[in-house]
């Protein structure tokens, strides 16, 4: 038994308070002559006898109320070692989207967060954060509000991310017992819990608030399979964990329903299904299905709006009809010019210049391509057989420090692909082994920093470069290299192309370093504007002469589709969607020793633990008791 006054047990000296009245309460006695005494000595020994018992009852029920009294006031308890630690209690809610499930006709989510009301005690002191939103040192009724409006969100912190951000909260004291508790339904992707087991310095508990599987459909992503001067082939992709073998799709224009189908799953539990609709409609679009599990991946947004045409130049006295033919109407504004008849006003207004094994390039015109370029243009150098190399310097070298250094003519073949070079990701579905790589008779030898993105067999770069300037080591006309009858000439000049106005993609995943821009002319203090039904917001920009490049990284952060806006007028529109990680439902495995099975068995055991016995009431009432016996003996003993 352990007191939490100690020092008032020295109280019980106090007993000795009955003890030295008991022994020196004396009483003298007169003597009283009496004819016959035998009968009264009889008497007076009875007396004395009764007198006695009475004293000594009497000593026994003070000593005893002392002693309750003091032990009452010292507060006896019992209790366990870990219950008399400070404690300091951090606390991980897991918001994000797959924890926002319905299971059994009830949301994992609200009803995580009901349970934790509902069994945390209510004076105890904690810190709770999730993945967007701390509350820190507060009982629960000081934040029993904002945690029932708590909604869940794209955001996911790292099992080993909860852990560090976790310390940040817990003091440096020694003494005192920390514990972190983790209420998750960890998902693979957050990492293996059982790798980060408790220590010494933390107590770790992990709670995952159902077992039950979740059954989700979702539709994965979004895209144009094919499109020609009529049609727009549109491919929406959908994935199942539920034993249902076919789902009603629909697709809404702006909340209008354009048409419905139905996805069959096969084997794989995958789904495409596809819709047509009309290349000249500007379409605000919206895949949906009705699905019980998570909720987010049940719609996914794309737009189609009349696009902007890129403006292309081409400069030189080369044929530029393969160009032509890559660079089509529907998507580009081609132009070529000669050397000769070229207007240098024009250049400022261009996306893309291609400088199609021009001679000689003059300082107006490299000077002209500098502006161009630092005004957010790009431009190609194609070098011909016979050029001056010092006139291509000039301008290479004020881009990746580039510069060609002497003419070779020796036959070499083009022998590797980058494929992870911006012009060439995502063309190439899988290594090719047996493809057919073109070569050149006669190549100039380059120095560059540049990326490369396609080699000689000897590793001397052939097309290089990046962002807003590219270069060739070599002229590709028929006489000099079979590249024009390459399958790499289309993806190449296209992405040159399609990079230089960098246009809004079909959607954009929330969260992504997505760089957009707009051909719009800014006054000064004007700015661009992102706003959806509900919401407005800046995004960040960069105003070039021609054009503003817009970034979104950290906003926006719900999904939908955004008006782009400038002086209240739309410009075009953006479709952001959620990652749909989240909908890829593997759970990690948590550690043997975790016995905590749910938030209600967690705070059963907390209070066993910290359970503390308190013996003072029970004192008191004995205390009491010892008073009524004292009263009794004093009425009914005579």
């Amino acid at each position: 038994m352990q007191f939490k006054y100690p020092e008032l047990l020295w109280g019980l000296l106090l007993l000795l308070i009955p003890i030295l009245i008991h022994l020196f309460q004396l009483r003298r006695f007169k003597k009283t002559p009496f004819t016959n005494v035998k009968f009264l000595k009889q008497v007076v020994s009875e007396s004395r006898k009764s007198s006695s018992l009475k004293k000594w009852l009497l000593l026994f029920t003070r000593m005893g109320l002392l002693a309750a009294l003091v032990f009452a006031f010292a507060q006896p308890f019992i209790a366990n070692d870990t219950a008399l630690q400070e404690k300091e209690t951090v606390f991980y809610l897991d918001d994000s989207f797959s924890m926002n499930g319905q299971i059994e006709n009830v949301n994992l989510f609200k009803n995580t967060i009901q349970d934790f009301i509902k069994y945390i005690p209510n004076e105890q002191r904690f810190t709770l954060f999730t993945n967007k939103q701390v509350f820190k040192d507060v009982e629960v009724k000081d934040i029993q509000n904002e945690l029932l409006n708590l909604s869940v969100a794209a955001e996911q912190l790292a099992i080993a991310e909860i852990v560090l951000k976790a310390n940040t909260y817990l003091s440096d004291n020694a003494a005192s017992q920390k514990n972190l508790v983790i209420i998750s339904d960890f998902q693979q992707r957050m990492g293996n819990p059982a790798a980060i087991d408790s220590t010494k310095y933390i107590n770790i508990s992990f709670i995952k608030p159902s077992n039950t599987i979740l059954l989700n459909t979702a539709i994965d992503s979004v895209f144009i399979a094919e499109r020609n001067n009529e049609n727009i082939e549109l491919v929406a992709l959908l994935s199942t964990n539920s034993e249902e073998e076919t789902i009603p799709v629909s697709l809404f224009n702006n909340d209008k329903l354009i048409a419905k189908t139905a996805a069959k799953f096969d084997v794989t539990k995958n789904s495409e299904v596809r819709f047509t609709i009309n290349t000249n409609e500007v379409i605000l679009g919206k895949v949906a299905i009705s699905d019980t599990g998570l909720d987010y991946d049940n719609q996914f947004y794309f737009n189609i709006d009349e696009k902007s045409k890129i403006k292309i130049l081409v400069i030189g006295n080369s044929s530029s009809d393969f160009l032509k033919r890559i660079y089509t109407e529907d998507e580009f504004d081609f132009s070529t010019s000669t050397l000769a008849q070229l207007n240098y006003s024009t250049i400022e207004n261009q996306d893309l210049v291609i400088l199609n094994e021009v001679q000689k390039l003059p300082a107006s015109l490299i000077t002209a391509i500098k502006t161009l370029s630092n005004n957010g243009g790009s431009f190609v150098l194609i070098p011909s057989t016979d050029g001056e190399i010092e006139s291509y310097n000039e301008l290479a070298s004020s881009f990746y420090s580039s510069q060609y250094v002497n003419e070779v003519s020796q036959k070499m073949s083009i022998a590797t692909v980058k494929t992870e070079h911006p012009l060439f990701v995502n063309v190439f579905d899988k290594k090719v082994t047996d493809f057919q790589f073109p070569s050149v008779n006669q190549r100039f030898k380059f120095k560059t920093k540049a990326p490369i993105a396609l080699e000689f067999q000897n590793k001397e770069p052939f097309l290089l470069g990046g962002k807003n300037a590219f270069f060739f080591a070599a002229a590709i006309n028929n006489d000099n290299s079979n590249f024009k009858n390459s399958p790499l000439i289309v993806p190449a000049f296209y992405n040159m192309g399609m990079n230089s106005l960098k246009l809004p993609p079909l959607y954009v995943t929330i969260g992504s370093d997505v760089e957009i821009e707009l051909p719009v002319t800014l006054q000064q203090d004007d700015i661009i504007k992102i706003a959806d039904k509900e919401n407005e917001f800046i995004p960040q920009q960069r105003v070039l002469p021609k054009k503003v490049q817009i970034n979104f990284t950290e906003n926006p952060k719900s999904a939908g589709i955004y008006r782009v806006k400038h002086n209240e007028q739309t410009l075009r529109h953006i479709s952001f969607n959620n990652n749909r990680k989240e909908s890829e439902l593997l759970y990690a495995q948590l550690p043997e020793n975790n016995n905590q099975t749910s938030l209600s068995d967690f705070f059963l055991e907390s209070q066993k633990n910290n359970a503390i016995n308190e013996f003072w009431k029970w004192f008191a009432i004995l205390a009491f008791a010892f008073v009524l016996i004292e009263t009794a003996l004093q009425r009914f003993l005579k």
